[in-house]
């Protein structure tokens, strides 16, 4: 196992590898069978292009070959910030075969997320885009790399300016040896809530037997269209059963911009979407809009999770729309359950489902660690072929957030129905939960004290119709109070991603404590409820 990584007990490793749950699978190989025997079948679809197996498998082949050539090798990480294009598939899998290890970065992201995993991971290379939405990345791209001592090289997809196009990182294939499916494979982002972001290993072994439970679960196969709707470096898109899922099925993976119903309901007509994964919040929108814009979704799986799912909600877009409708419980982590498309409605409305692997291992458990009798709220803790036993370089903060037999400690209050099915009843930690995208209350509370205005602030969620929660920061001045626009500003100028920008700003005079001396967030909630 890579250093600075927890590995899972010998016992249970063995465990899971005798259960049939880790079969030595690869992501390196991800496609290389569909390749070879129906090298025509397509693969991707983005916009108008078309990539088959037989080329995405020799596009990756070449591109492990170039990185190679720029001296990228085995357990070196490189930090991903790709959107929803061709060039992110080819990268990870090139990668995969390389044996260096992506670091999955957000498109959102901006200098304070992408320095600190170039740091961290004391990452060699880092790959990006030239713009998005006009801001230009490669300014970031040159601050952070002159700020980073390990870091030796930038790809840029589209114009480079001083940096090497990803589309010259191109070699003959050179035989490379196969990665030991019990190593790490890739790196995704926890949507923690202190700090910047922790980072999750995922090993070969593990994430491919979340690829095929999960498909086996939504009943996904070879006949299958994924439309990944939601950026694919979120673990939805990218494996629950997502993009790589696809591949590994000889299913196809289409690549959308957004989950807008403008573009997401052209995709699914013209490409015949069988799945897709969404966040709670664009349910309403596309039962709104799919009358207007003529739209067919009959029959379509649609995966939901990530935020809260009113049942009223899913009983409308099931009954109107026609979609079989699946509710998640999924944290990057690894733990999942889920309901399946054939289970009824109901069980949708109002539950997350049932665990997604047999020796998964639930604990309801209070605030002393107690397990709680059945079907009382409590944190969930969980341990399982799936979920991670330590987060990378961070052993101060795994020595709390797992339990000394490897539970990790989730921080989501939950209960189970008699019948066995997760209800998620709210969370402990503190994170807004803006429509899917969590926003850790501490980093946006960290940056916010260095403003000269502000004197003390409390980060908290507040409800919102459309995104479910919103960010609130209320703030005690110095003197003279900031305006929420200048907070943004400073904010922005910081590097923080535009998510996790606080939507509302109140002014106070001072903060509610508890006995402790610490902020007293629930008072205030209820204070800013009232």
């Amino acid at each position: 196992m890579l250093d600075g990584c927890v590995s899972w007990p010998r016992e249970l490793a063995e465990r899971y590898r005798a259960q049939g749950y880790w079969r030595g699978e690869s992501l390196a190989d991800l496609g290389r069978e569909w390749a070879r025997t129906d090298p025509e079948r397509v693969a991707l679809v983005t916009g108008d292009r078309r990539v088959s197996y037989g080329d995405l498998d020799r596009r990756a082949d070449r591109m492990a070959a170039g990185l190679r050539a720029h001296g990228i090798g085995r357990h070196d990480r490189v930090v991903v910030q790709l959107p929803n294009r061709v060039e992110f598939v080819v990268l990870c899998l090139a990668l995969f075969r390389l044996g260096a290890l992506p670091v999955l970065a957000l498109p959102a992201h901006r200098r304070a997320e992408i320095g600190h995993l170039c740091a961290h991971t004391e990452a060699v290379a880092y790959v990006t885009v030239d713009q998005v939405q006009g801001y230009d990345l490669r300014k970031l791209a040159a601050d952070v790399r002159a700020e980073t001592p390990s870091l030796r090289e930038v790809f840029v997809v589209g114009d480079p300016g001083e940096f090497t196009a990803l589309s010259e990182v191109d070699a003959e294939p050179v035989p490379l040896p196969a990665p030991d499916p019990s190593d790490v494979a890739f790196f995704l982002l926890s949507g923690g809530s202190t700090g910047l972001p922790k980072l999750i290993p995922r090993t070969h072994d593990d994430y491919a037997y979340q690829l095929r439970a999960t498909a086996a679960a939504m009943g996904f196969g070879p006949d299958g269209v994924y439309l990944a709707a939601l950026p694919v470096a979120h673990n939805a898109a990218l494996g629950c059963p997502g993009v790589l899922g696809a591949l590994r099925v000889g299913a196809t993976a289409v690549l959308a911009g957004s989950p807008s119903p403008d573009e997401a309901f052209r995709l699914i007509a013209r490409e015949r979407v069988t799945l897709t994964t969404l966040m709670p919040p664009f349910l309403p929108l596309w039962a709104d809009l799919a009358p207007v814009l003529g739209a067919d979704l009959s029959g379509l799986v649609v995966e939901v999770g990530g935020a809260n799912l009113s049942p009223a909600v899913a009983d409308r877009v099931t009954r109107e729309l026609g979609i079989r409708l699946t509710h998640f419980f999924g944290m990057a982590e690894g733990p999942i359950c889920c309901t399946r498309p054939d289970d009824p409605p109901e069980l949708a409305a109002h539950t997350q489902g049932r665990a997604l692997s047999a020796d998964d291992e639930f604990r309801v458990v209070d605030e002393d660690g107690r397990q709680v009798a059945a079907g009382e709220v409590g944190e969930l803790t969980v341990r399982g072929p799936t979920t991670l036993r330590g987060y990378y370089r961070v052993p101060e903060y795994n020595a709390h957030t797992f339990t000394p037999d490897g539970f990790l400690r989730t921080g989501d209050l939950v209960r189970w129905t008699p019948t066995g099915e997760l209800v998620v009843v709210g969370r402990i930690k503190e994170v807004v939960n803006r429509g899917g995208e969590k926003v850790p209350a501490g980093e946006v509370e960290e940056h916010l004290l260095a403003h000269p205005a502000v004197r003390e602030v409390a980060v908290l969620a507040v409800p919102d119709r459309v995104l479910g929660e919103k960010t609130c920061a209320v703030v005690v001045p110095r003197a003279d109070a900031p305006t929420l626009g200048q907070l943004r500003d400073f904010l922005t100028d910081r590097g923080l991603a535009a998510y996790k920008l606080p939507d509302r700003l109140e002014l106070r005079t001072a903060l509610p404590h508890t006995a402790v001396g610490k902020v007293d967030k629930r008072a205030l909630g209820a204070e800013l409820a009232g």
